[in-house]
């Protein structure tokens, strides 16, 4: 699938760390580096605006290495970036550790997976099918 993308950082383009990735690094754009406090959010910029096909959407999902040893993370993640969307991508970053974190420009901050969408159409009902779980949820399977 070919995307339109716009670079104003001084950055690679996203891009896949492995042949069998899922998702591209992205990189902050910073004119200086920015703390994130304990339990603190803020909009990091990248310098990118992309243009995707109709029926696609990227999806902004954490970096398990920021997350594992430093506990910073999205705070609406998945992030979703839809295909009428041209402004420019930012990612809302949150601290979730004891310590503060800084963010310094070029560092990878999240990933960003693109993939194609549905539409749902309703269909109003008064009743659904029955299944064998039924309204069961939240743990109703048990730990084993």
């Amino acid at each position: 699938m070919k995307v339109r993308i716009v670079n104003t950082s001084h950055h690679p383009y996203p891009e896949y760390a492995t042949p069998l990735s899922a998702g591209m690094d992205i990189r902050a754009n910073l004119t200086d580096p920015v703390r994130l406090d304990p339990l603190e959010r803020k909009l990091i910029p990248t310098g990118l605006y992309i243009a995707l096909p109709e029926g696609c959407e990227a999806q902004m999902r954490p970096r398990s290495g920021l997350a594992l040893k430093h506990g910073v993370s999205l705070l609406n993640t998945p992030g979703t970036i839809d295909a009428d969307y041209r402004g420019e991508i930012g990612i809302i970053l949150v601290n979730l550790s004891s310590e503060a974190f800084t963010v310094n420009d070029g560092e990878r901050i999240c990933q960003m997976v693109v993939t194609t969408h549905s539409r749902v159409e309703w269909e109003p009902a008064e009743t659904l099918d029955p299944t064998e779980r039924g309204a069961g949820g939240f743990g109703h399977s048990g730990y084993k």
